[in-house]
């Protein structure tokens, strides 16, 4: 695990570039990254499961940047979590590992893992077809996602 981190925050975007709308995470911290910020990493990743593990350890804080397709809010909704959102350990797959357990393996092995993580999500339409852009409602929305998570960034504190 790397604990030797250079910064105390992490802004981890989690998404599929080839899965249209699923992207809208990478694209926002590419933003965000350009806009940059001292003392805070930027880092997106198609991993997900056991290998947020490594991507999250050794950082005091992150902001994870996601997409999420619960049909219960209208595409391009942003939704704030915590941890504490999520029921506990649910997978029941031995094969995935979601954040949920990724917080509890961390917690039972020891590691150096966030004491603060923040998730910020998109509703999406579920990203059934494979394209490399986002849809017109999502990139409307894609301004008020980076300004939202740029005000959690500052808010850091």
């Amino acid at each position: 695990m790397h604990t030797d981190r250079s910064t105390s925050v992490l802004v981890l975007a989690l998404g599929n570039d080839i899965k249209g709308d699923d992207a809208v995470a990478l694209e926002a911290v590419q933003i965000l990254k350009k806009e940059g910020s001292e003392g805070i990493d930027f880092v997106d990743t198609i991993e997900s499961g056991l290998a947020l593990l490594e991507l999250m350890s050794g950082y005091d804080k992150v902001l994870l940047l996601d997409s999420v397709s619960t049909g219960v809010h209208p595409v391009g909704t942003i939704l704030e979590f915590s941890p504490d959102d999520f029921n506990q350990v649910l997978s029941t797959c031995r094969h995935f590992m979601g954040l949920p357990e990724v917080i509890e393996l961390a917690k039972r092995l020891s590691i150096d893992f966030p004491d603060e993580i923040r998730i910020l999500a998109m509703e999406i339409a579920p990203p059934y077809e494979f394209s490399q852009t986002l849809t017109a409602p999502i990139r409307a929305a894609l301004p008020s996602y980076i300004q939202k998570a740029g005000d959690l960034l500052k808010s850091r504190g």
